[in-house]
Formats: structure tokens, sequence, C-alpha cells
């Protein structure tokens, strides 16, 4: 929920005013570190720097703020944010991101999904006769690879980009879904219409959606009460054959409507926020990002129900853009990142087709790895490291002939 000091700004800025200098703001945050940057750490799309006496709880290999690794849940209990955007932590509690209830379920279920998907060759709406047609599937050519581009440069450090698929659906709408087993459908319409950095935004988006398992959560909040209602849980909810049938028989329903129903208000905020900054961090423009919502306003109208992901609530497409409006004041000023990897042309890494469930292939030739390089570039070459370590401000990456240390993200020494 956003404080009365975060709606006074918000209400500021849809009026066109910048933050102004003054008392530092109490800040909650929750989500996963997913760079590193300067000493501090990106979650939930805000710089966290450690305050002095800073309370730090952590789990797993997480013994100090410093040694938190990427992709590990963070959650700022007590924060403040300084007049540069930063958020200032005082509390912090790290973990590793486990397997959570109902995830195993949510990820087969989208699992099955894609799969039928791709054997049916496009989506459809609906079961049976109510079934609508909405547009065939594309798992090859230029849209396709357009999309693969830019999905690669936006995906976090943590996440090996071969980890997502892309497909792209022939419908002439502005639409585009994630699912929970990080496959992404972007509909032709939307691809034709918009340029790159304008996908990137709306992909970033969607990404989050994977990446801060909105699947997962949207589904645990509706299937208690879906389980309740089918009468499979007993007096002391044990996961029995029936009741683990009925789990995965409900996650396959949520699955199927997740597309078009989008998520809640919180989870689309944070798609919103975290969605920036994959866009930024890749060197794409995200100043367009206000502009191209209202765009989305003014093509549905507010109050359209037309099947998009931007108009789950209706309501709050000028809010939304009010929201990129402070994102940007706080986390942005100066505007695009010039050295991110959408600025730099690249050789693509040999790869595989796209199929649910086989790896595709990453840095299996090697390649010259030099002071530097970003973490997106040395994993484009080698692959995965065979272990990651982090010591202070810096990362060291083993591979089995060479260790590559990194500070702030990138290339400082390679070790042969």
């Amino acid at each position: 929920m956003i404080g009365r000091i975060e709606a006074a700004l918000l209400a500021g800025l849809a009026l066109g005013l910048a933050p102004s200098a003054g008392a530092a703001t109490p800040e909650t945050l929750e989500g996963y570190a997913e760079w590193y940057l300067d000493g501090c750490l990106v979650v939930d799309g805000q710089r966290v720097c450690p305050a002095s006496g800073l309370d730090f709880h952590g789990e797993g290999v997480a013994r100090t703020f410093a040694t938190v690794p990427l992709g590990y849940e963070v959650k700022v209990k007590q924060g403040t944010r300084l007049e540069d955007g930063t958020v200032l932590a005082q509390r912090v509690e790290a973990r590793p991101n486990d397997q959570a209830m109902f995830e195993a379920e949510v990820r087969a279920a989208t699992d099955q999904m894609e799969a039928r998907i791709r054997r049916d060759g496009e989506l459809s709406e609906g079961e049976g006769l109510r079934a609508r047609r909405v547009g065939k599937l594309l798992e090859t050519g230029p849209r396709v690879e357009r999309v693969r581009r830019i999905v690669d440069n936006l995906v976090p450090p943590y996440l090996p980009p071969e980890d997502v698929r892309v497909y792209v659906i022939e419908n002439d709408e502005w639409n585009a879904f994630a699912m929970g087993n990080y496959s992404i459908y972007v509909f032709s319409g939307l691809l034709d219409e918009l340029d790159d950095d304008e996908v990137a935004i709306v992909l970033g988006h969607e990404l989050v959606h994977a990446t801060h398992e909105h699947s997962r959560r949207q589904a645990k909040k509706g299937m208690w009460v879906q389980l309740a209602a089918l009468g499979a849980l007993g007096a002391t909810s044990t996961l029995d054959g029936r009741t683990s049938r009925a789990i995965a028989e409900t996650a396959a329903k949520l699955a199927a409507s997740a597309w078009s129903n989008g998520y809640g208000r919180d989870m689309e905020d944070q798609a919103d926020r975290v969605g920036l900054r994959y866009a930024w961090e890749a060197g794409y423009d995200i100043t367009k990002g206000p502009a191209l919502w209202n765009r989305f306003a003014k093509k549905y109208g507010e109050g359209n129900a037309a099947l998009n992901f931007f108009f789950s609530d209706h309501s709050q497409a000028a809010v939304r853009a009010a929201n990129l409006e402070r994102e940007m004041a706080l986390n942005y000023p100066d505007g695009p990142r010039p050295d991110g990897p959408a600025h730099r042309a690249e050789t693509p890494s040999p790869r595989v087709p796209s199929v649910a469930g086989a790896p595709i292939e990453a840095g299996s030739e090697g390649g010259e790895v030099r002071p530097g390089m970003r973490l997106e570039e040395v994993r484009r070459l080698l692959g995965e490291p065979d272990s990651a370590l982090v010591f202070g401000e810096r990362l060291r990456w083993a591979y089995p002939d060479r260790t590559v240390v990194f500070e702030d993200g990138v290339v400082t020494e390679v070790r042969e």
C-alpha cells in the first residue's frame, strides 16, 4: 500500500512536479536481489544500501549484506528513502528462493498449458464448445527473433536467458503475457506498432510476473478458497491423493485464466516498477514509459473490458503513468543508460530451438573474456559458472579453465 507521504508525492507527480528535497521517507520493500550497484543491492527495482549499524538477518550463504547472492529473496523491513532515491536500509532479511507452497503445481500446470498451445499451434481461450481462437502461435521468424533479442537483454544477471522461452501470437491486439514457467507470449499487433524501447518496457513488465513468481502468489491467494469449496481439505489439511489432485486441477484453471485476467494491483504495480529497472539496465529508453501507458489508455479506453495486460484494473492507467514518472525521478534522473546491452552489437550465442524442457545451448564454444565486459556478456560467452562467490563489493565466477572477477557488474580480472 502507498503510504501517506508516498501518496502525496504521487499526487505531486500527477501534476508534473518533481520530488522535492526534504525529510527522508520511510520505506519497506520486498523482492529479490537482482543487481549489485556500488556496494548496494537492487531490490524491487530500488537501490538499497546498508545503513550504519544495519540489523541483518540472513539464511544460507547470506551471512552479511555484502554476501547476499543475486536471486535471494530480500525484505527491507525498515528503510529510509534519501533525496537521491536510495533506500538506506536499517533492517534487512535475506533467504534463498526455495520452492514455496503450490509452486510445483503452478509450474506443472503452466508447463502443460504451454505444451498444449504448442501442440495446437494456436492460443485459445475457454474449453470445448466455448473455446475461442485467439491467434496462431509462431515459434520462429523475424518477430520471434526480435522478441528473443529484447528478452535476452532484459533478464536479470542471476537468470540464464535460455530459461525464458518466447512465442508470438498472431493477433492485432496490443497484448503480452508471461506464465509461471518462464514462457512469454507477445501479440503481433503490439510488435508491429511499438518500437524496441516500448516493447522492452512491455516485456520487462511481463518478465517480472515470472521472476517474482506472481502466478504462484496469485494462485496461492485463491487456492485455499477453491480447495475448501471442493471439500478437498480435511481438518488437518493433509495433502492426501484427493487433495493433491484437486490442487493440480485448481492450479490448471488458475493458470489458464491468468493470461486474460491479469494479476492483483500490487503485483501489477511491482511489474511496472521492476520491469522499468529491467529495461533501464538493458539500455532501453525508459522515458517512453508514461507516454506508452497513456497510449494504451487512449487505444482501449479506461472503461474498456478488452483483454489487455495493462487493464486488469481499468481505472489505474493514469496512476500507473504517474508511478513511472516517480520511478524515473527517484532512480533514473539522467535518463536512459548509455552502455546497456541494447546499445551494443552482439554476435548471438549458438542456440537450439526454444522448446519447453529442452535446454538451449549457450556459450558452448567459449570465448575471450576481457576487463570491462559486463555480466551478461560473460554469461553469453562462457555460460553459467560452476560456482559464484561474493566477497565485499566483488563477485567471482569460477569456470573449469578460468576465474572471472567482477566489480559493480564489470569484469576487472580474468585468471586463467
